[in-house]
C-alpha cells in the first residue's frame, strides 16, 4: 500500500543523531509532499518545537541518552499539543517504545525501516491531525453560527445574553447569573472567564450548596497547620487557589447565612483571614455567582443579606428557560446531534420534521441539560440514519400539561410557521446555503423546501 497522490500534506520534524538515516526518512517523506525539517540531537529538536509548528514529530528513541526519544515526546506534549509523535526504535527498545505510547506518542516503528509502512504511518498520523483540525474549524463555525462558547442560540433573548457576555467580561465588576436549573450558567460563567483579562489564570468553580459551614469556610479560606485536628498542614482555600483568576460561586443563594458577612468582607476589601490565623492576606479575584432562586426575595425574608446582594450583582445576567425561547431548540438539537455522534465515532443520522416538532413542542422542565440528554438518548438507542418520532422518549411524546391545550396548534404561543421559518433559516446556514442537505435534514423535499424558502423570503 502507497501514499495516495491526495494525502495530507503534513509539516514533519525528523529527530535523529544518525545523519544518513535522518536523510533517508526525510526524502522517503518529501516525496509525497510532506514539508521536513531535519535536526541530529536533542538540543537542536527542544529549539524547533519550542519555536516550530509541526504536525508530525518523527524522533528516534535513543540517541545522545537512552531517553532522548521520550524527552523529545515529553517536550512536543508541551509545546505542540496538536502533533502527533512517532518514536523510531531498535529492536532491542521496542518495551521502551511501547511505554512511549502510554505517554502519549502515535505509534512506533522498528528498524530498519521499510519505507513505505513508515510514509503510510506518518500519513496517518497527518491525517489524524487534519481531522482534528477540521473538528476545531466546524466546532468555530458552529459556534460563530448558532452561538458564543458553547451557548447556542439565534433568538432575541439568546443574542441579547450573548451580547452582554461581550460587554462584560473584560471589566472586572462581579456578575451574577440568575436562571432555572439546567439553563446553563456554567456556560455563561466560564465565557465570562475565557473573554476576560484573566484568561489565562485560574478559573475555579465552587458550588455552595449542601456543605457543613465548618468545611466550607476551610474550602474557601483555607488553615494553618493545627486550626483543627487533622490539620498536619497550612493548605490554601479556593479564593487563594483563584489569586488573579476567576471564581464561580454556583447556588450563591444557599450560602449559610453566617458565612455571607467573610464573603462580603473579601468582596469589598480583597482581605481573607485562614482559619487558625491572624493574618490577613492579599486576593485579586473577580467573582463570578449563579443561582436560580429569587435572592430578592430571601433578602425580604432575612434568608440573604442585604449588602452582599448587592455587591454581588454588580452586573445581573438572566438566563431565559428553553420553554420562552423554543425557536433556539432546532439548532440545539442538530448542534446536539453532531456532538454525540463525534463522540461516538458514528456516521450523523438525520431527524424528521415530525420528531424535531415534537421536541420545540415539549415544555423542558429540566431546560437545555435537558434537551441534550434526550438527544443523546436518541442518538445511542437508533442506528437508523433517520430519527423519527418514534425514537423520541416517551415522556416527551406524552402532551405536558404546560402546553394548557395549545398542544401543536401554538406550541406555547409561538406559531409553527414561525418555527418551521426558523428551523430552515438555521439549517440553510448549518449548511452554507447547501438546499439539497437543507431539505435532507429537515426530512422534506427540495421543491417543498423550495416553496418555503419563497413564502418566507428566505435565501
Amino acid at each position: 500500500m502507497t501514499v495516495e497522490r491526495d494525502a495530507v500534506r503534513a509539516q514533519v520534524l525528523i529527530v535523529d543523531d544518525e545523519v544518513d538515516h535522518a536523510q533517508i526518512m526525510a526524502d522517503a517523506l518529501r516525496r509525497p509532499g510532506h514539508i521536513c525539517t531535519v535536526v541530529h540531537g536533542f538540543n537542536a529538536a527542544a529549539e524547533e518545537i519550542q519555536h516550530g509548528c509541526f504536525d508530525v514529530i518523527v524522533t528516534d528513541l535513543v540517541m545522545e541518552h537512552q531517553t532522548s526519544g521520550l524527552e523529545v515526546l515529553r517536550l512536543a506534549k508541551q509545546h505542540q499539543p496538536d502533533a502527533e509523535t512517532i518514536m523510531v526504535t531498535a529492536h532491542g527498545d521496542v518495551p521502551t517504545a511501547k511505554a512511549a505510547l502510554q505517554g502519549g506518542a502515535y505509534d512506533f516503528i522498528e528498524k530498519p525501516l521499510d519505507l513505505t509502512v513508515f510514509r503510510n504511518l506518518v500519513h496517518r498520523a497527518a491525517e489524524t491531525v487534519a481531522q482534528r483540525h477540521a473538528i476545531h474549524r466546524l466546532q468555530d463555525q458552529v459556534d460563530s453560527s448558532f452561538g458564543f462558547e458553547g451557548i447556542i442560540g439565534h433568538s432575541s433573548a439568546m443574542k441579547a445574553l450573548i451580547d452582554s457576555i461581550r460587554q462584560v467580561a473584560p471589566s472586572n465588576i462581579p456578575v451574577l447569573i440568575r436562571g432555572e436549573s439546567g439553563t446553563g450558567k456554567e456556560l455563561v460563567a466560564a465565557a465570562l472567564h475565557k473573554h476576560s483579562k484573566r484568561a489565562d489564570k485560574r478559573y475555579v468553580t465552587f458550588n455552595a450548596a449542601g456543605q457543613a459551614e465548618s468545611l466550607l469556610e476551610d474550602q474557601l479560606f483555607g488553615h494553618m497547620r493545627g486550626a483543627f485536628t487533622g490539620a498536619d498542614r497550612d493548605r490554601e482555600g479556593v479564593f487563594e487557589y483563584a489569586d488573579r483568576g476567576t471564581v464561580f460561586l454556583d447556588e450563591i443563594g444557599d450560602m449559610p447565612l453566617s458565612m455571607q458577612p467573610k464573603l462580603l468582607r473579601v468582596l469589598e476589601t480583597g482581605d481573607l483571614v485562614r482559619l487558625g490565623s491572624n493574618e490577613t492576606r492579599k486576593i485579586d479575584v473577580r467573582f463570578v455567582s449563579a443561582t436560580n432562586r429569587d435572592l430578592k426575595t430571601a433578602c425580604a425574608e432575612g434568608k440573604f443579606r442585604d449588602d452582599l446582594f448587592f455587591r454581588l450583582r454588580g452586573v445581573e445576567l438572566y438566563i431565559p428557560p428553553l420553554r420562552d425561547h423554543r425557536d433556539d431548540i432546532p439548532a440545539l438539537v442538530h448542534h446536539a446531534i453532531g456532538k454525540y455522534c463525534g463522540e461516538m465515532g458514528r456516521a450523523r443520522p438525520q431527524i424528521t420534521g415530525p420528531a424535531l416538532m415534537r421536541l420545540v413542542s415539549y415544555r423542558w422542565p429540566g431546560n437545555v441539560r435537558e434537551l441534550l440528554n434526550v438527544v443523546h438518548r436518541m442518538v445511542v438507542t437508533s442506528q437508523a440514519p433517520m430519527l423519527d418520532l418514534a425514537d423520541v422518549p416517551e415522556e416527551v411524546q406524552e402532551r405536558d400539561s404546560g402546553d394548557h391545550g395549545g398542544g401543536a396548534a401554538s406550541l406555547g404561543g409561538i406559531g409553527l410557521d414561525k418555527l418551521e421559518k426558523e428551523a430552515i433559516r438555521q439549517t440553510l446556514s448549518m449548511t452554507n446555503g447547501n438546499r439539497e442537505q437543507t431539505a435532507h435534514l429537515l426530512g422534506i423535499g427540495e421543491r417543498t423546501l423550495y416553496r418555503k424558502l419563497k413564502e418566507y423570503g428566505l435565501r
